[in-house]
């Protein structure tokens, strides 16, 4: 693909390593109702302000774009936390409503805290949500409390709960493991997954909070994870291809429980080679990678506020998706942890 401004639509977000973009991730807010330890300071951030984010129709009109001629197949919302956006269903209900290029509607997915989802469960369902994932580190009230700041633990149970009542299915649980913090409560979640038929995906912990939390020597690995799980479960690779999904896939058995587990070490074995994702941020800049600095954002939101046609948009996202780079870099000497943090630039 040139990197021209003379293509016509319909394109495809591809990039100069052969990858094409199927899965948009669109940040709704940047605000969040927990103060993770690992992920912002207890007083919060400094929010962007309402006139710097996108509008509902602002956010729709992208949506559009990136499903009927850029060829995305999967819109998965995230935050901060989407719930705190109050039209998340009428946003949902609109992507529902396009065709992809294999001509059926985009699988729509969420990813939350789950405060608030035991009262919005059956309306997201309804307006079209396909599936959900719920961050969750812990079982333990007191530990929750203390990573999260908030002694809400209740409100997440209540949430997964009403999500499978709505038929969200599959329900994955997304923890991030952390040394010293809640590795040793790694059994306890896969109980809690096995328990509830929930598929648990446990994370490297990533350079995307305060630069105090994270250091590359002091992680747990996924290996070090799969080698504490083996000595209670029993772990056998999962049979099905991964393809272009983070999570490498285990059938783990406890007795007559039988599940998925999934690990993402997006450190140690970096799936960068098949990355398929595209991320727009709630201030409407493509993001090609979940670590790409601010020098690497193409921003949407002004060009169409500046008048910018479908055409001249589409050009736009696809230029910055052509521009990606081969991987994060992470454990590479020049490595540069983005500017933004996570809940800035959306999951």
């Amino acid at each position: 693909m040139a990197g021209t401004m003379a293509r016509s639509l319909p394109l495809t977000l591809d990039d100069q390593y052969g990858r094409t973009a199927r899965d948009l991730r669109v940040s709704l807010t940047d605000r969040c109702n927990l103060r993770c330890t690992y992920c912002m300071p207890a007083a919060g951030l400094a929010w962007l302000p309402t006139e710097q984010t996108l509008t509902d129709a602002e956010t729709v009109r992208l949506i559009r774009l990136a499903v009927e001629s850029l060829g995305i197949r999967q819109v998965r919302f995230t935050g901060g936390e989407p719930l705190l956006r109050k039209s998340l269903e009428e946003i949902v209900a609109a992507t529902k409503q396009l065709l992809t290029d294999e001509n059926v509607a985009p699988t729509t997915a969420l990813t939350t805290n789950a405060l608030g989802l035991a009262r919005r469960a059956h309306a997201l369902k309804d307006a079209g949500l396909d599936r959900i994932n719920v961050s969750l580190d812990t079982t333990s009230p007191d530990l929750y409390a203390k990573l999260t700041r908030r002694a809400r633990i209740d409100d997440v149970f209540a949430g997964i709960q009403a999500a499978q009542d709505a038929g969200l299915a599959p329900i994955k649980v997304n923890a991030v493991v952390m040394p010293g913090v809640n590795e040793d409560g790694i059994e306890d979640l896969v109980d809690f997954a096995l328990d509830n038929s929930l598929q648990l995906r446990f994370i490297e912990q990533m350079p995307l909070g305060p630069r105090e939390h994270w250091k590359r020597g002091d992680m747990v690995t996924a290996q070090q994870i799969l080698d504490r799980l083996s000595t209670r479960f029993t772990l056998t690779p999962a049979e099905e291809p991964r393809g272009a999904a983070p999570a490498a896939l285990w059938d783990i058995t406890d007795g007559a429980r039988q599940g998925k587990l999934g690990i993402i070490a997006s450190v140690t074995h970096p799936f960068c080679g098949a990355c398929d994702r595209t991320r727009l941020t709630t201030d409407g800049s493509v993001r090609s990678c979940l670590f790409s600095t601010q020098a690497d954002e193409v921003s949407l939101r002004d060009a169409m506020r500046a008048g910018a046609t479908d055409a001249q948009l589409a050009d736009l996202w696809a230029q910055a998706m052509w521009a990606k780079k081969p991987g994060h870099g992470i454990d590479e000497p020049g490595f540069l942890k983005p500017e933004r943090l996570m809940s800035e630039i959306g999951g």
